[in-house]
């Protein structure tokens, strides 16, 4: 379950951000998740469950935003969503295309006192 590695280095950085900024409680935790990490929403949420425990984060809520892939062709430009693991262009048929939303995984925020 890689989703307790991804969770464990999420929480540390928003704990460390916290004591910077001498945040004594975390009330709620919001992170970007895409989709071609392939974390799972609830295992993310268990895996935070588990962690804030014992820690400034002990009655958090975790907010998850999921990213869906989106591609642009190198070709004509054209931004699109793929359908399935089709990734050539919808518009001009190229199989040259990259990823420009879908890897993210990051804090967006947290909220405290």
């Amino acid at each position: 379950m890689h989703e307790l590695a991804l969770v464990q280095g999420l929480l540390e950085s928003v704990l460390e951000q916290a004591k910077k900024h001498q945040i004594k409680k975390i009330e709620r935790v919001k992170i970007v998740v895409g989709d071609m990490t392939s974390a799972m929403p609830e295992s993310l949420q268990f895996a935070f469950e588990v962690l804030r425990r014992d820690t400034p984060a002990g009655e958090a809520v975790l907010e998850i935003e999921r990213r869906p892939v989106k591609l642009t062709c190198q070709e004509c430009h054209f931004v699109f969503r793929p359908e399935g693991l089709k990734y050539s262009c919808p518009q001009c048929v190229s199989g040259r295309t990259s990823i420009v939303e879908g890897r993210e995984l990051f804090v967006e925020y947290f909220e405290g006192e």
